[in-house]
């Protein structure tokens, strides 16, 4: 397969897991206002709602931040600098793209941005 049909494969399943992340926030969305409007019957029932709130919070956070890149890599797509690094403009080899379809970086510069990310 060239890497037209590869990207093209790509684009297919970057839409699908946009679409499952999406349907996952409005799950856990509804499922926390559903805890939300509980009455805790006492402390302990209130810790336990306030715990889960807070990591339902952070998931969801972490699906909205996967669902932009998810997001951002489509408009490269349409823009037609999908699978290029955006450090090194070099092209994104296509077996890192099939692992992580939203890579922004290729190996080389992933691992430069996470070095200077873990000094800051």
């Amino acid at each position: 397969m060239g890497r037209v049909e590869e990207l093209n494969s790509l684009r297919e399943e970057l839409i699908l897991m946009e679409k499952r992340i999406r349907e996952n926030i409005n799950k856990a969305e509804e499922e926390i206002n559903l805890m939300r409007n509980q009455s805790p019957a006492d402390e302990g029932d209130y810790a336990v709602l306030l715990n889960d709130s807070a990591i339902d919070d952070t998931l969801i956070a972490k699906q909205m931040q996967k669902l932009e890149e998810i997001e951002l890599a489509l408009d490269k797509m349409s823009r037609g600098d999908y699978g290029i690094c955006e450090m090194c403009e070099e092209e994104i080899d296509i077996e890192r793209l099939r692992v992580k379809p939203f890579a922004k970086f290729c190996i080389s510069c992933r691992e430069i941005n996470e070095k200077e990310q873990g000094n800051h």
